[in-house]
Order: C-alpha cells, then structure tokens, then sequence
C-alpha cells in the first residue's frame, strides 16, 4: 500500500480515535497529523506481518498515550467533556452522552471502546492493546457494562 492509500483509508478512523480518546479536537488533529508523520517515516520500514491498519492503530494508540502523559505533566485539567443540561430525546445528545461516558473510563478502556466503535476485530484490538484475544473480549464485555451503567447513571437514552 502507498502512502496516500493507508491515509486515505484510516486518517478519518484514526482522527475518530484519537478525538474519542482525548475529548479535544485540536489535540487529536494534532495527534492524527504525528501518527501520520510516523507512518511516512516508517512505511519502508513495515514489514506486513501484521495488517497495516492495525499497525496504524498501534502507532496512534501510542501516540494517544504519550500525549495524555505529556498533558498530566503540564495540565491538570480533568479529561471529562463539560456537556451541561444533556436533552435525551435527540441522536446528537445520545451521542455526546455517549462519549461523555467513554470519557469517564480509564485510559486503557477509552483506546479500546474507541478501536470496537471504529469496527475493528478483536483480534486486531488485542494486538494494538498488547493483550491476548480472550482478555480483551473479556475487557470488551466489562467495558459495555461500564458503559451502561453510566448512562443508566445519567438516566439513560430515554
């Protein structure tokens, strides 16, 4: 695959995943904008062992945690979206509950929730995450329970 052609396909998924991991769209364009910058630099270095896509993933998943890192240094700001007064009978409130919610879990749960809503296999997941393909269906299924809970918590999608 070129360049153009992996950017083409996962710049929009890869900027989704970024966004739902760090709540901020500037910092993720800038993330998306590294992990891309990493993939060019590092393209003839690819081996194709694994699936370009989840190589891609990988690298922005570690960019991901290096810029949550860098900011505990310097911002102690909470990573929790302020959305005030959420109206629960429109898609667009769902949806900023939604990730609200994912924004509430730990770092670890955020990058996997976000990898499952961009439609990614398990397998895939598990090898982004560094874990074996049982846990992260195991951490998967905690996760969705989390996340329901929280939105019951909010009074749900009613």
């Amino acid at each position: 695959m070129t360049f153009e052609e992996i950017y083409k396909q996962y710049s929009k998924k890869v900027f989704r995943v970024c966004l739902g991991f760090l709540n901020d769209y500037d910092r993720a364009k800038d993330v998306m904008q590294d992990t891309f910058i990493a993939v060019w630099q590092n393209l003839s270095k690819f081996r194709e062992e694994a699936n370009v896509g989840t190589w891609v993933f990988r690298i922005a998943t570690n960019n991901c945690l290096k810029a949550i890192e860098k900011s505990k240094r310097t911002d102690h700001s909470n990573l929790v979206m302020d959305i005030p007064d959420i109206v629960h009978d429109n898609a667009e409130a769902k949806f900023e509950l939604l990730h609200k919610c994912i924004a509430e879990l730990e770092e670890t749960e955020r990058i996997i929730i976000s990898l499952v809503l961009e439609d990614l296999s398990q397998a895939d997941i598990a090898s982004i995450v560094g874990t074996s393909d049982g846990n992260i269906r195991v951490k998967i299924f905690r996760i969705r329970e989390k996340l329901a809970q929280k939105i019951k918590d909010y009074g749900g999608f009613n």
